[in-house]
């Protein structure tokens, strides 16, 4: 059991490597020049306390910024 939960930890690492090694592109304030705001969908698998940081983030209008 042990062995396959280091496999998968491994598949999810190299699986998080490899689709976050994209193509490049300019966000707006970082050199961007676009001002449009892009539409971002959270999705929360349970109404759960570890999803606090997001819930105070949107109340607090961090996503809006």
């Amino acid at each position: 059991m042990k062995k396959f939960t280091a496999l998968l930890l491994t598949a999810l690492l190299l699986v998080g490597t490899i689709t976050g090694c994209g193509s490049k592109e300019t966000v707006a304030g970082e050199g961007g020049s676009s001002s449009a705001l892009k539409k971002v969908t959270l999705n929360e698998v349970a109404h759960s306390i570890f999803y606090a940081p997001m819930y105070v983030a949107i109340e607090e209008g961090y996503f809006a910024d």
